[in-house]
C-alpha cells in the first residue's frame, strides 16, 4: 500500500509563543522549497506558519557547523519558575552570557520613530500618558551599570540607549561613573542629531574616547597610544530622505552627513546601524557599506531587520501583508549581489547565537599600497578593503585541505586558529579588540601577510536579526547574547525583554504566570492523587481503595 508524502521535509522541533495570545506553543521546523519555515499550533488560535529563511544549506550550517560551547554569566539572577521566556533573567537555564548589554538611560527623545521598538520620543507623553518620561536618574543608571558588572565580572560592551541617550543631561557623569568600572568598551546609540549640531559635543566625547581606553595603562608609552574605549553607534537606514522618512519620521540624511563629518574630524570610532524592511531599503544595503568605506572613522555597519515590536505592530505602514518577513539568508545574498567587496563566503552565522547572528570582516587600508597579500577591492583612491571571512570556514580550520588558505599541518596551530576564529566571530568587541583578535588569526594563515591591525584597519558587517512574536525560536532565544541591564539586578535578552517585560507588557507576562502557576497546580495535585493510589495499592496488598482525583 503506498501512503502520501507530506509536501514539506520534517526537519526539527521546536517551541515558540502564540503570536496572539503569546502563550507557550509547540512547534516544528520543516523545510519546502529551499526555504525554512517554523509550523506553530496553538489550541486556541490554530495554526500559523512563519518564514525563517529562504536557504535551507544556510540555516543547516548555522544549526549544524557554527557551533560552539555556550560560556555562562558570573550569576543567575532569576529560577527556574514558568519556562522560558517568562523566567527572565537571566535564569539557569538560558545558554549564553551577555555579548552587548543595552542600558536605557533615558525615556525621552527628539524624534518618534515609527520603528522605536522602545516606545520612545515627543509623543510618548501624549500617546501614553501612564507611562514614565523622563530621563532615569543618575542612581538608577549606577544601578543598571552594576547589574552588568554582577552579571558579566568584566563586561566586554555596554551600550548606552533610550530614548536618545545624548539628551540625557547628566551623560557625561554617567560616563565617568563607567570609568571607575572594569568595563571594556561604550557604546552610545544615537540618531546623531546633536553630534551633527554641536561639534563640541563630539570633541568631548573623542577626548572621554581616550581617556577610557588609558584607565587601565601605566606607563608613559602605554599611555602615548591613542586607543578607544568608546564608539559611536550612529542611526543610518538609507542616503534617500524618503525611505528614512518612513522609517523614522523625518528627513535625516543632511543631519548624518554632519554627524559623520564631525565624528570624522576626531577619527571617533563609529559603527553605522541601519533598519532595513523588505520593498523600501534592502536594495541600499551594498550603497551603505560603500559610503561607509569612504570614513576613516567608520569601523562597521549593522543591519537590522525590521521586526513587529514597539511601534511597528500598531504601525499598518510598516507591516508586511504577506509576512513574508526578510530573512538573514535573504539579506546576506543580497549583500553579496549589491556590494563591490563582500561575497557570499564573506558573511558567516556567528557561532554563539548563528541563527540570529551573521558577520563577515575585511581589512581596509587608507593608502595606494597593497599591504596584504591577497586581492584587493578598491573604494575610492585612499581606501583599499580586503574580505577575510571567505577564508575563515570552518572545515578549514578543522580538515586543512586544498582551500585558498593552507593551514600548516600542525596541530596545535590548527588549535589555535580554530579558538581564534570563535574569538574573532563574537559580538563582544571593540574596534580595537577587533583588531587585536585578527591579527593574532592571521598569524595562523602562512599565505597571509598582515602585521600589526590596528582599528583603523578592521571593518565589520553584521546582520543583527531581533526576532518577534512571530518568528520566536525558543531554542535560539537560550542563546540570545544581546541583554537589558535593569536596575532590580536581572538581565533580560533583548526579544524576551520587549515582548513581556517592557512596559505595560509586564501586565499581560503577569497573566500568563499566573495561568501556568494554576496548570502546575492542577498537575501537582494530579501527581500527589496517584501517589495516594498507588500507596493504598500497596499497604493493602492488592485491594485497591481509590482516592478521588481532584481536577
Amino acid at each position: 500500500m503506498s501512503h502520501k508524502n507530506r509536501p514539506y521535509e520534517f526537519y526539527d522541533t521546536t517551541s515558540s509563543v502564540c503570536s496572539t495570545c503569546l502563550y507557550p506553543v509547540e512547534a516544528k521546523i520543516i523545510f519546502k522549497n529551499n526555504h525554512v519555515y517554523m509550523d506553530k499550533w496553538c489550541p486556541v488560535h490554530g495554526v500559523e506558519r512563519v518564514l525563517m529563511m529562504d536557504d535551507v544549506a544556510y540555516y543547516r550550517s548555522c544549526r549544524e557547523v557554527y557551533v560552539k560551547r555556550p560560556e555562562m554569566p558570573e550569576t543567575f539572577a532569576t529560577p527556574m519558575q514558568y519556562g522560558c521566556p517568562y523566567d527572565c533573567g537571566l535564569c539557569p537555564d538560558h545558554m549564553q552570557h551577555s555579548c552587548l548589554t543595552i542600558v536605557e538611560i533615558t525615556d525621552v527623545c527628539n524624534l518618534d520613530c515609527p520603528v522605536c521598538f522602545a516606545d520612545s520620543g515627543m509623543s510618548r507623553e501624549t500617546n501614553l500618558p501612564h507611562l514614565s518620561y523622563k530621563h532615569k536618574p543618575l542612581e538608577t543608571v549606577k544601578a543598571m551599570l552594576d547589574t552588568v558588572v554582577a552579571s558579566e565580572g568584566e563586561p566586554d560592551v555596554v551600550q548606552l540607549s533610550g530614548g536618545e541617550p545624548t539628551m540625557h543631561p547628566q551623560l557625561f557623569e554617567i560616563l565617568d561613573y563607567i570609568q571607575t568600572l572594569p568595563i571594556r568598551h561604550v557604546m552610545i546609540n544615537t540618531n546623531g542629531i546633536r553630534l551633527a549640531k554641536e561639534p563640541e559635543f563630539v570633541a568631548k566625547l573623542a577626548d572621554y574616547a581616550y581617556r577610557f581606553s588609558n584607565k587601565k595603562q601605566n606607563s608613559a608609552a602605554e599611555n602615548s597610544k591613542k586607543v578607544q574605549g568608546l564608539e559611536i553607534y550612529l542611526q543610518f537606514d538609507s542616503l534617500d530622505d524618503e525611505h528614512i522618512t518612513v522609517l523614522r519620521g523625518a528627513k535625516l540624511a543632511r543631519i548624518h552627513e554632519k554627524a559623520l563629518a564631525h565624528l570624522e574630524s576626531h577619527n571617533l570610532s563609529t559603527t553605522l546601524v541601519a533598519t532595513i524592511k523588505k520593498g523600501l531599503n534592502d536594495g541600499e544595503m551594498g550603497k551603505i557599506i560603500e559610503h561607509a568605506l569612504t570614513y576613516r572613522c567608520v569601523r562597521g555597519v549593522s543591519f537590522q531587520p525590521l521586526s513587529e515590536s514597539g511601534r511597528v505592530g500598531i504601525d499598518e505602514a510598516l507591516l508586511d501583508s504577506s509576512k513574508q518577513r526578510l530573512t538573514i539568508s535573504e539579506m546576506r545574498r543580497q549583500i553579496a549581489e549589491q556590494s563591490e567587496v563582500f561575497t557570499l563566503d564573506d558573511i558567516v552565522p556567528v557561532p554563539c547565537n548563528p541563527d540570529t547572528l551573521a558577520m563577515g570582516y575585511a581589512l581596509k587600508t587608507h593608502s595606494t599600497a597593497d599591504e596584504i597579500n591577497t586581492q584587493n577591492n578598491t573604494i575610492n583612491n585612499m581606501t583599499q578593503v580586503a574580505p577575510l571571512t571567505r577564508y575563515l570556514t570552518p572545515d578549514v580550520i578543522m580538515n586543512g585541505g586544498g582551500n585558498t588558505i593552507l593551514f600548516e599541518q600542525n596541530p596545535e596551530v590548527q588549535t589555535k586558529a580554530k579558538e581564534q576564529l570563535f574569538k574573532v566571530l563574537s559580538t563582544n568587541h571593540s574596534p580595537e579588540s577587533q583588531a587585536n583578535c585578527l591579527s593574532e588569526l592571521l598569524c595562523c594563515l602562512p599565505k597571509i601577510d598582515a602585521p600589526h591591525l590596528s582599528y583603523d584597519n578592521v571593518f565589520r558587517v553584521m546582520i543583527v536579526q531581533f526576532m518577534d512574536a512571530q518568528n520566536l525560536d525558543i531554542r535560539a532565544l537560550k542563546k540570545s547574547c544581546i541583554h537589558f541591564a535593569q536596575p532590580d539586578g536581572t538581565m533580560i535578552p533583548f526579544e524576551s525583554f520587549n515582548l513581556f517585560y517592557r512596559d505595560d507588557r509586564k501586565e499581560t507576562l503577569a497573566k500568563i504566570q499566573q495561568t501556568l502557576t494554576q496548570g502546575f497546580a492542577a498537575r501537582k495535585v494530579t501527581v500527589k492523587s496517584h501517589t495516594e493510589v498507588n500507596a493504598d495499592v500497596n499497604k493493602d496488598k492488592g485491594r485497591i481503595t481509590i482516592t478521588p482525583v481532584v481536577f
